[in-house]
């Protein structure tokens, strides 16, 4: 069973029309050769949104959506051809200039925080000033809030070398705006 795409949505996840007309474009076509695609691209984005609000595991994904499997498929073969990061800077240049500013930022915040994480899996630290074993997560915002760009490091990076590392994502995202612009650091 797929979902369908009328005007009743089955959740509050599930992109609408306009939504839709927006990221469609910026969607990768099907393959050429080979069998031609039969999935819904907005059932597979619906699923893949339902997921990220409710936080539910690939498995448990409801019968309504595509197999988890395809789902994951498609998740990753985007975030791996950087098709997310595209939609999301395509988003936030909208965004800004509906606000009627320019779509690269003059200021931006980082922030910092340090997490506690398991054991298992995945890159860890030792943040001695917070006295947390884990991770630290960095993000770049503009005075709106609006997320440019994040990192996750061990927390045993320090904040000025992260700096040095966002700053440097902020000139590749913004290129012909702040390619010349230099950026300093208070040490």
């Amino acid at each position: 069973m797929t979902i369908s795409t009328d005007i009743d949505k089955l959740y509050d996840t599930d992109l609408t029309d306009a939504a839709w007309a927006l990221i469609a474009p910026m969607l990768p076509a099907a393959r050429p050769g080979g069998r031609p695609r039969k999935i819904n691209i907005r059932a597979v984005l619906n699923a893949i949104f339902y997921l990220l609000r409710t936080g539910c595991q690939w498995l448990l994904l409801p019968r309504e959506f595509p197999g988890w499997s395809t789902v994951y498929h498609y998740f990753q073969a985007w975030k791996n051809a950087g098709v997310w990061t595209s939609i999301q800077r395509s988003m936030y240049q909208q965004a800004r200039r509906q606000a009627g500013r320019t779509a690269c930022p003059s200021v931006v915040i980082m922030d910092g925080q340090s997490v506690k994480t398991t054991e298992r899996g995945g890159i860890r630290g030792f943040d001695a000033h917070k006295r947390v074993k884990g991770r630290k997560r960095h993000i770049l915002v503009d005075t709106f809030g609006l997320l440019i760009t994040c990192r996750v490091e061990p927390a045993d990076i320090s904040d000025r070398k992260e700096a040095a590392l966002l700053l440097g994502l902020l000139v590749q995202i913004f290129y012909p705006s702040i390619g010349r612009t230099r950026c300093f650091i208070r040490r």
